[in-house]
């Protein structure tokens, strides 16, 4: 089956929705058929717009809806003055894996990996794939003192977790870097914190986290 990826930001998704359902209700048909026709295309628009934030191999929210998402949670931790944490996640030598066993097996580990972390985070935390091999993960109302615990229980999962891809086993480990919005003046700052802390984690010998904040 062919993926197919939605490049139409949400907003404009909104306003096409809006605008089509008003030309229906102009229309000089009966109300019922209009509400059928209505209906019928708010489903739709439901699905588009869901396929518009998702990435189509994890089925995690997409690069796209991290950056809105982001900016919105940072305003909303910084106006009633509570704490947000940010994980940036990167796969150890996923370059390797791709070259020594080909693309397929990487996509694999990639959906594998994002399952692992559905099932390890809260259902009030939000979960993206940022991009490759990299994920991020918001963490609200949370202190970086506390984001440690969840994303050291998924370091250790992954590292323990079976990987098999057509009867071979592979031994996948992640880093990762965490930050706060405490001490950090707007969203891209505390994003730069915890891409910091990766960066840190990955000089220190990978399979670890680092935290900044």
């Amino acid at each position: 089956m062919t993926n197919i990826n939605f490049d139409l930001p949400s907003d404009v998704l909104d306003e096409i929705q809006h605008n089509i359902q008003s030309i229906i209700e102009s229309f000089d048909i009966p109300d019922d058929n209009k509400f059928e026709v209505i209906r019928k295309i708010n489903f739709m628009y439901t699905q588009t717009k869901q396929l518009s934030i998702t990435d189509a191999l994890t089925n995690l929210y997409n690069r796209r809806y991290f950056e809105t998402s982001f900016k919105r949670e940072y305003a909303r931790a910084k106006r009633y003055n509570s704490d947000l944490s940010i994980v940036v996640v990167d796969i150890d030598w996923f370059k390797k894996i791709n070259d020594t066993y080909g693309h397929t097996c990487g996509d694999y580990v990639l959906r594998e990996l994002s399952w692992i972390m559905a099932e390890n985070f809260r259902q009030t935390d939000i979960i993206f794939r940022y991009g490759g091999e990299e994920f991020v993960v918001l963490l609200t109302e949370t202190p970086c003192e506390k984001a440690i615990v969840p994303v050291s229980r998924l370091r250790a999962k992954v590292e323990e977790n079976n990987f098999r891809f057509k009867g071979i086993s592979l031994n996948i480990t992640i880093s990762a870097g965490i930050s706060s919005n405490k001490n950090t003046s707007d969203a891209d700052e505390m994003f730069e914190n915890a891409d910091k802390a990766l960066y840190q984690a990955k000089n220190d010998g990978r399979n670890c986290i680092r935290t900044v904040g």
